[in-house]
């Protein structure tokens, strides 16, 4: 379960990013309190998985999902670069994470 949520506020994490992209500064009301919402609940779901879950392994994941899944949505949606190193630096953020899931105890 904590894994779920976990996986759950990593997600949260990245709808984080854009709705304050979006939000242009918090001068547009509806993408800003979507980050405010975003964020705290994306916090208040990491907390709860560490419980269960060492707070290294629980926060090295959760802001690998955030940054490894901002980084390609953007170049999915935004138009950012797509250089192959910049990919290949994704691919080891994302090699963490399962590293960290499969030597994970829980």
């Amino acid at each position: 379960m904590a894994w779920a949520l976990l996986s759950i506020a990593g997600i949260l994490e990245i709808a984080f990013a854009f709705s304050m992209k979006a939000s242009d500064g918090f001068t547009r009301l509806i993408p800003g309190f979507l980050t405010v919402a975003t964020g705290l609940s994306s916090v208040f779901l990491l907390s709860l998985s560490l419980r269960t879950l060492p707070v290294g392994t629980g926060y090295a994941v959760w802001t690998g999902i955030g940054a490894a899944g901002t980084a390609v949505l953007g170049m999915a949606v935004l138009g950012d670069s797509v250089e192959p190193t910049r990919v290949g630096c994704i691919v080891l953020i994302l090699a963490g994470v399962v590293g960290l899931r499969l030597v994970s105890g829980n």
